[in-house]
């Protein structure tokens, strides 16, 4: 039996862990989670798109909705845009251009609706969500499991990685 020690769990307290350091750790998950949040944030994204252009699922309220209307050109983006992310294609830029339309359809559409601060009570707590968690997506690395990553061969690294010297470069 391996010798079990404590260590830090950062908020103060202390965990167990054997002497070989192995014990749980979440953070081996995170490239995981972020996978799963990318897809599953896109596949629920893409259905308002859907509902708006092609009436699937139906929603009576979008039957009458022109493709070249303000409502249509979000359905175009909620389409395409969900359908780039949930693949891991172009993640950042359309991320970032779903993230605008968001924000956009939060200030036109809930915020004069009520306290613009108070998302809860103007309906447009999704919109907030949904502006937030593509931001994050835009500003974050690709994760492991995204298509533009693994079209490059570009290995895994954070922003904060320094780049290692060449051969031809000594330091």
């Amino acid at each position: 039996m391996a010798d079990t020690r404590t260590t830090p769990d950062g908020m103060g307290g202390s965990r167990p862990t054997t002497e070989t350091g192995t014990g749980f750790r979440p953070e081996r998950w995170a490239p995981e989670a972020q996978a799963l949040l990318r897809i599953v944030s896109a596949y629920l994204f893409m259905q308002h798109g859907t509902a708006k252009l092609l009436h699937v699922p139906h929603v009576a309220m979008f039957d009458q909705v022109q493709l070249m209307s303000l409502i249509g050109l979000a359905g175009v983006i909620e389409i395409v845009g969900g359908t780039l992310l949930l693949i891991g294609l172009f993640t950042r830029l359309a991320a970032f251009v779903m993230s605008g339309e968001m924000a956009v359809a939060y200030f036109m559409a809930h915020a004069p609706r009520g306290t613009v601060l108070v998302p809860m009570l103007n309906e447009g707590e999704l919109a907030v969500l949904y502006c937030f968690v593509f931001l994050f997506f835009a500003v974050e690395v690709p994760g492991r499991k995204a298509s533009t990553r693994l079209a490059a061969r570009q290995p895994v690294t954070g922003r904060r990685s320094r780049r290692l010297p060449t051969n031809q470069e000594k330091p």
